[in-house]
């Protein structure tokens, strides 16, 4: 199972042109209309992997993968077309995390609807549509709601009560500009309104998306933009699409010497996705099972037994422990017998909390 990432932005901001740079172009659209929604999947860039392929010399190496989806309608109409929100806004509601591109590029042959280029208006403008998307879910569901404690007992109302009290107070920080990822909700609540995948509430990286003359620009519009926005769920990069997709199609060195040329340290895919790590907090365990080599992507703090059922539901229900060694650990040793001798390699139970860089071994029984 894959990280996916929805990708949003105005018209005319360059988000397609992002999405075929993430994904070097391949995609797949899901349905004909110009609304359809188009899907995308890189590898993630793992060195680690080929470190210890050198020891396993395993018959096929996996790495972990992003998908990305690029949505092709507005956010605003998925919010007032039930007609085609149904499609997209699954999409989207399935998504990690959500990317929003914001143009800053100047480009006289593509004007901007909004008549001039202004990244932070943009961004509220954005955030707005997102709002005014959770809240058609909310004014629908409140409606339901009150339907409903019609048809039922008076002592059975404290269910739905609950759920009205929290959607009201959630709709009146909405109407107040401030997304659901920034109010103030316990973690119980939190848990409460996970089943509505409300846009406002999921992680939001924001990509500034430059003009080739405004890369040497680009942290101090980072730090301005992340300066007058800051709030938990929230970060800014910025990215010169349009060159990361010509720099795409040329082979490995004399892209490194183009990206060299603009002052890029490493190319805007691997950075992209290394922040949406971080961001995310997500950690990297390997697994090696009949000479298939693989990485997977899973939530710090998550326990050996969920990790195994990512794998496979057959490993979670029939979980016994995990052989575990660390990455550096078996490097330095050589491999797992080296591991072994010298104390390395560890059994754990199912309440381990796997850890950045673990080469884990499930043992199972159905």
């Amino acid at each position: 199972m894959s990280l996916a990432i929805g990708i949003i932005g105005l018209a005319q901001s360059g988000k397609t042109t992002v999405f075929n740079a993430l994904t070097g172009g391949h995609s797949g659209s899901v349905g004909q209309r110009r609304e359809a929604a188009h899907m995308g999947v890189s590898h993630v860039p793992e060195p680690r992997l080929g470190q210890l392929a050198e020891i396993f010399k395993p018959k096929k190496i996996i790495p972990a993968e992003v998908k990305y989806i690029d949505i092709g309608a507005s956010v605003k109409s998925l919010a007032q077309d039930i007609a085609i929100s149904g499609e997209l806004l699954s999409h989207l509601s399935s998504a990690d995390a959500l990317i929003n591109v914001v143009r800053t590029f100047p480009r006289a042959s593509i004007p901007h609807p909004g008549g001039t280029i202004d990244a932070g208006r943009d961004i509220t403008t954005m955030n707005l549509e997102l709002a005014f998307s959770d809240l058609a879910i909310i004014e629908r569901r409140l409606k339901k709601i009150e339907a409903g404690l019609k048809g039922i007992p008076h002592a059975e109302h404290h269910v739905l009560d609950r759920e009205r009290d929290l959607l009201t107070r959630i709709k009146a920080d909405l109407e107040r500009e401030i997304p659901i990822r920034q109010q103030s909700l316990t973690a119980d609540e939190t848990r409460n309104i996970a089943s509505y995948q409300f846009l406002s509430a999921k992680l939001m990286l924001v990509i500034l998306n430059l003009g080739e003359e405004q890369i040497d620009q680009a942290k101090i519009m980072e730090t301005e933009l992340s300066d007058r926005y800051a709030g938990p769920g929230w970060c800014i990069t910025s990215l010169c699409a349009q060159l990361e997709l010509e720099m795409a199609s040329l082979d490995s060195a004399t892209a490194a010497e183009f990206r060299a040329g603009f002052g890029l340290a490493e190319p805007g895919l691997e950075r992209i996705i290394r922040l949406s790590y971080e961001f995310l907090g997500l950690v990297t365990f390997f697994t090696i099972v009949s000479g298939e080599f693989r990485a997977w992507s899973v939530p710090a703090g998550t326990s050996a037994l969920t990790a195994a059922g990512k794998i496979h539901s057959d490993m979670e229900r029939g979980f016994i422990r995990a052989e575990v060694v660390s990455c550096s650990d078996l490097l330095k040793s050589g491999g797992l017998a080296g591991a072994r001798q010298h104390g390395l390699l560890r059994l754990e139970g199912k309440k381990y909390i796997v850890q950045d860089g673990d080469i884990i071994t499930f043992l199972f029984n159905i």
